[in-house]
């Protein structure tokens, strides 16, 4: 494959969607539009520009006012920031952050496969597939962005769909991945068309039947506290942080809300968390693309005495010290990758939280003890 793509001029102007079906050809994950510059594709981590003209101010706006109209371009021009989704001819997706950088138009498109992911496709725990089909509570997938969070969101809610009747509500800015119902009835409902907010669509949703919600991302308060609610009540509830493991994750969750809701809250999260999955996406040297490095929380007893006692910082030592339950930490995701072949060894000392331990970890007499125990699929 060529890390180039050539694209022909459309009269003066370039056509946005040639762009897109090419970045779609070069099998890139991205494409960067910005005025001055050479649209930029990322293909398996590494920026690569397009052969072709550079981008002007106006080209720019014009893509963006073809794929959005005059009237959300107006809105777009008032907040600065417009997030959408936008698509090919051929049924490919994508999605779009558009912004202004140096007083021009900016656009950000996420390519998003046209295919649902198959949980057994994405070399996840198996953990994963039983955490997708719990009947209550609070399922939370993190990490920084562009690691696959809703790659594996989406996978979750196909094996729902495929394997048993329910009622699923998504709320999604922008919806991103397009379900078609299997078993399962699916409603996808866009922040900003369909609904206001998350927090409106979350208690809206509650009064809809549902047995499974998916939330975008729980970004503030009100969103948050609306999404524990919806796990209270007795719904399965799957949701998003920027956070890089699980004990983050959960601290995080709590200092959202005011100190004198605290403790509140710690006994609310400890009731209704029922799995932290925090994944990374790393460069595979077995063949081009990406593989996910993944810790997994599970929330025994133990784990919710941690949250409901403040100890957060106890739980980095069950997760190591449980893996016959499904739990994993990070660096043995790390390592189990290496020695399966999936990653070169610089990557694994650069990714570990502990590059020193990682190094005695990737010793050779290891490989035996990790490959007798795999946790992947």
């Amino acid at each position: 494959m060529s890390n180039t793509a050539v694209i022909e001029k459309t009269g003066e102007k370039l056509n946005v969607k040639h762009l897109l079906a090419a970045a779609v050809q070069a099998q890139a994950s991205d494409l960067h539009i910005n005025a001055g510059m050479l649209p930029m594709m990322r293909i398996n981590t590494e920026l690569i520009g397009m052969k072709t003209e550079p981008v002007s101010a106006e080209q720019a706006s014009d893509m963006l006012m073809s794929m959005i109209g005059s009237e959300r371009f107006e809105v777009f021009e008032k907040k600065r920031d417009y997030d959408f989704s936008t698509n090919l001819d051929d049924g490919h997706r994508f999605r779009v952050n558009a912004h202004y950088q140096k007083d021009t138009v900016a656009l950000s498109f996420r390519l998003i496969p046209n295919q649902i992911p198959d949980l057994g496709q994405l070399h996840l725990p198996k953990i994963v597939a039983e955490l997708a089909v719990l009947p209550r509570g609070l399922v939370l997938v993190t990490g920084h962005t562009g690691c696959g969070k809703s790659t594996t969101l989406a996978a979750m809610i196909g094996l729902i769909n495929n394997t048993s009747s329910k009622r699923i509500i998504t709320l999604e800015d922008p919806v991103e991945y397009a379900f078609k119902n299997n078993m399962s009835m699916i409603e996808q409902r866009e922040i900003g068309s369909d609904c206001t907010d998350f927090a409106s669509g979350l208690k809206h949703s509650l009064r809809q039947d549902p047995e499974v919600i998916l939330v975008g991302e729980m970004r503030d308060l009100e969103t948050t506290s609306a999404t524990i609610t919806a796990a209270e009540t007795g719904h399965l509830v799957l949701s998003t942080l920027h956070t890089i493991n699980a004990s983050q994750t959960v601290e995080r969750v709590i200092d959202i809300y005011p100190a004198g809701q605290q403790n509140q809250i710690r006994v609310m999260l400890a009731n209704t968390l029922q799995a932290v999955i925090s994944q990374t996406l790393l460069k595979r040297i077995d063949q081009p693309g990406m593989v996910p490095a993944v810790e997994i929380l599970i929330c025994n007893s133990a784990v919710r005495s941690c949250i409901r006692e403040n100890r957060i910082h106890e739980i980095p030592n069950i997760i190591s010290t449980s893996r016959k339950l499904g739990m994993q930490d990070m660096d043995y995701s790390i390592g189990e990758l290496y020695f399966r072949g999936f990653i070169e060894k610089s990557e694994a000392l650069e990714c570990s939280t502990n590059p020193q331990r990682m190094e005695k970890t990737l010793a050779p007499e290891n490989r035996d003890n990790f490959l007798r125990n795999p946790q992947s699929q």
